[in-house]
């Protein structure tokens, strides 16, 4: 839930904000001037300002001057309803998020009310490095495993310079978050923080919402409108999943990392732009410039530093702090004490490979966390959460490891205690046996060949476990 601010000193379009904005489950507050809005910002600070240019006594123009001066990160959202938009893109080159023509389209204006307020919480909310799970009101990058450790290391040292950024890693690891970490230790941290999607964005308007475009670049375009790289401008952008980015914008986005500056679409005019670009991808860029799908030059100015973010199966020791992490921040969510996990789903969750990395256990935490009910997470909780996932989403190796690790899982939970490893091991090598057998038609000479054992080896285990065979070998040939 956020707090919005409207400034227009028309009574009914406030109004009409009111209700719509209420259905939508934000609080809002309304002023009708400049000088109002300014002490309400004051005393209850909003997430969002929509401010409109034509004002009684100060113009929005100041307003949004004074509104900088107070909160830098607070995104405003600039209305007007006359023909030139000069002064509007002035102010949004001086910071302001976006700037909107009356009348506008609601589902437009909606659309671009929940990318400002998602700004600015990437701007405001602090990220704790190597936090405390304990800290579950906060975002945090939790770890304490030496590839972790690096990363911090990394952030460190590159966030207080002006070097361009490429973090990579699989999907689920978190590259987001490290983004905004190094945003929010560098220099332009008081500046804006833009973040745009690579992949969400469709290609046909991904060069306009970046580099902007003129009046009459194409049909529709009946104003000239400022992209999110002069929105920024003396800030950073995070560009995510880069290795998407069409070839055809790749040159525009190394002019850019070489010149600083842009054109806007259909425009002749070089505009100077000031921002630093964070990169992030999950995509084999060697492979991608092999096959002719991503300039190497672009490449080569992307990875000035380059942060690799390991898979969650090469820091497993941070499962146990990640997992108290998530259970605190959900069941706070949910407005409940955390009733804690029992140690056999801690088992469970440190064993499993987590093939989604961190966003596939928090997605699985969560789902045990609003289908709990009070009690601790068991074991079973956390099982059925696993087995939830698509058949289709994992290949058959990740299949066969998860069916290895919930065979041994159930062998542990119903042991005595005594003789552990050893009961264990037979209750594998049993069905291993079994598999071999079953795969060889019940020929135990080839069994043996495919378990690496001798014939008489094979004999003895199949005596020691009991096993019943079922020869299915063709007429005519023998065993040998």
């Amino acid at each position: 839930m956020s707090r919005i601010l409207i400034i227009d000193d028309d009574d009914q379009l406030r109004k009409s904000f009111h209700k719509l904005l209420l259905q939508e489950g934000h609080i809002i507050d309304s002023a009708a001037s400049g000088e109002a809005g300014i002490v309400l910002i004051r005393q209850r600070p909003p997430d969002l300002v929509i401010l409109d240019m034509r004002l009684p006594g100060m113009n929005g123009f100041e307003t949004f001057k004074v509104i900088h001066e107070i909160e830098p990160k607070l995104p405003v959202i600039i209305m007007t309803a006359y023909g030139t938009t000069e002064t509007a893109i002035e102010a949004t080159k001086m910071g302001a998020f976006d700037y909107i023509l009356k009348p506008f389209d609601i589902p437009d204006m909606l659309t671009v009310i929940g990318q400002a307020i998602e700004a600015g919480r990437f701007m405001r909310s602090p990220i704790d490095m190597n936090g405390a799970p304990d800290k579950a009101n906060r975002e945090a990058i939790i770890g304490r495993s030496v590839p972790m450790q690096e990363v911090y290391k990394a952030i460190g040292r590159v966030a207080p310079t002006e070097a361009t950024v490429l973090i990579r890693g699989e999907s689920g690891t978190g590259k987001e978050l490290v983004a905004r970490a190094v945003y929010q230790h560098s220099l332009r941290a008081n500046k804006p923080f833009l973040v745009i999607n690579c992949v969400a964005i469709p290609d046909s308007l991904l060069e306009s919402e970046l580099f902007g475009y003129e009046k009459g670049a194409f049909t529709g375009a009946n104003h000239r409108r400022v992209g999110k790289l002069e929105q920024a401008n003396g800030g950073t952008v995070f560009l995510d999943e880069i290795g998407d980015m069409p070839f055809s914008l790749q040159s525009k986005m190394l002019r850019l990392l070489q010149e600083r500056s842009i054109e806007r679409l259909g425009g002749r005019e070089t505009i100077p732009v000031d921002v630093r670009i964070i990169a992030a991808t999950n995509r084999n860029l060697e492979t991608a410039i092999e096959a002719g799908r991503f300039r190497e030059d672009l490449y080569y100015r992307l990875k000035v530093v380059t942060i690799w973010l390991p898979p969650l199966k090469e820091r497993s020791g941070d499962i146990p702090l990640l997992s108290e992490y998530f259970l605190s921040r959900f069941f706070k969510e949910l407005g409940m004490d955390c009733p804690g996990i029992t140690p056999e789903a801690e088992l469970l969750l440190a064993s499993y490979p987590w093939p989604g990395n961190v966003r596939e256990l928090a997605n699985t935490i969560q789902k045990t966390v609003i289908f709990n009910r009070g009690a601790p997470l068991s074991a079973d909780d956390i099982s059925h959460a696993i087995s939830e996932k698509s058949p289709a989403t994992e290949d058959s190796d990740e299949k066969h490891d998860l069916l290895l690790r919930r065979i041994l899982h159930h062998a542990l939970m119903t042991s005595t205690g005594e003789n552990i490893f050893d009961s264990i091991m037979d209750q594998v090598a049993s069905i291993f046996i079994s598999e071999a057998l079953n795969l060889s038609g019940g020929n135990r000479s080839r069994a043996a060949k495919l378990l690496g054992l001798s014939r008489p080896t094979l004999h003895s285990k199949i005596e020691k476990y009991g096993l019943k065979i079922e020869t299915s070998v063709k007429e005519g040939t023998k065993e040998t």
